[in-house]
C-alpha cells in the first residue's frame, strides 16, 4: 500500500510505505500483507495464512514469526518480489507473499 510519492535525488520518484510518515521521527505501526510493503521498507512477520507444503516451504526459507524482512525490489511486471530475510535474499511469487501478514515499523 503506497501512501505517497516523493522525489528522491537518485531516481525520478520513490514510493514509501504506509507506515513511513515523511516528517515524523517515529513511524506508526500497522498490519498489512507482505505484498503491500513498498520498496526499501522493513517489517516483521506476524503470521501466515498459508497451509501445507507452501507454509512449510516459507518457514524453511526463514519467513518465521518475528523475523525482519526488507523489501528490496519488485520485478517489472510486479512478480516476483525480492526480499532480504536475515542475511540472505529470497524471491517470492506475489501469490505466496500475499499469504504472509507483516507489521511495519
Amino acid at each position: 500500500m503506497v501512501k505517497a510519492m516523493i522525489k528522491s535525488p537518485g531516481s525520478k520518484y520513490s514510493a514509501e510505505c504506509s507506515a513511513c510518515d515523511g516528517g515524523s521521527k517515529k513511524p506508526k505501526a500497522c498490519r498489512q500483507l507482505l505484498t503491500q510493503v513498498a520498496k526499501g521498507c522493513r517489517c516483521r512477520i506476524r503470521g501466515h495464512n498459508a497451509q501445507g507444503a507452501i507454509r512449510q516451504r516459507l518457514l524453511d526459507m526463514g519467513f518465521v514469526p518475528n523475523a525482519e524482512v526488507e523489501m528490496v525490489r519488485c520485478a517489472t511486471l510486479g512478480d516476483p518480489l525480492e526480499m532480504r530475510v536475515g542475511d540472505y535474499y529470497v524471491a517470492l511469487r506475489k501469490r505466496e507473499a500475499s499469504l504472509i501478514e507483516v507489521q511495519t515499523a
